[in-house]
């Protein structure tokens, strides 16, 4: 029985086509060139909101978190660690590197003067505090009676 590859995308004899094939199949292959997104939670509580995001294996220096204009930027780099000495391969290589980047557009009630970052344990936390004219206040009904 002949073994014949397998392809999801069926071949054209195009040259565009075919470059465009070659890099659909090279970005989905390659260790370090499949573009990632880590996961992020976001919670909103009474007086803050808190996005929590998973990146594991990346050094602090590699972390950048940024807020301007109403966004908050969280971006990386997760960088592939290939030994130079020749010594041993990788048998498989599924997580994904190379830079990120996330954009979240922050609602006007957020304090950006008080905002604060923790890594730990692989876990980005930002907590971003909510204005005071922002958070719900409880307003007593007083009943007259006439």
């Amino acid at each position: 029985m002949a073994v014949i590859k397998y392809s999801q995308v069926p071949e054209f004899d195009t040259p565009g086509l075919r470059l465009f094939q070659d890099t659909v199949s090279r970005l989905f292959s390659e260790p370090g060139a499949r573009p990632w997104v880590p996961p992020v939670d976001i919670k909103e509580t009474e007086n803050e909101l808190i996005l929590k995001a998973d990146i594991p294996d990346i050094d602090m220096k590699d972390i950048d978190v940024r807020m301007e204009n109403g966004t908050l930027m969280l971006r990386g780099e997760r960088k592939f660690e290939d030994s130079k000495d020749g010594s041993g391969g990788w048998h498989r290589v599924e997580r994904s590197y190379g830079t990120f980047e996330r954009v979240f557009a922050l609602p006007d009630t957020v304090d950006p003067e008080n905002v604060k970052a923790d890594y730990k344990n692989g876990v980005l936390t930002v907590t971003l505090p909510k204005k005071e004219v922002a958070k719900p206040r409880q307003i007593k009904v007083q009943f007259s009676n006439n």
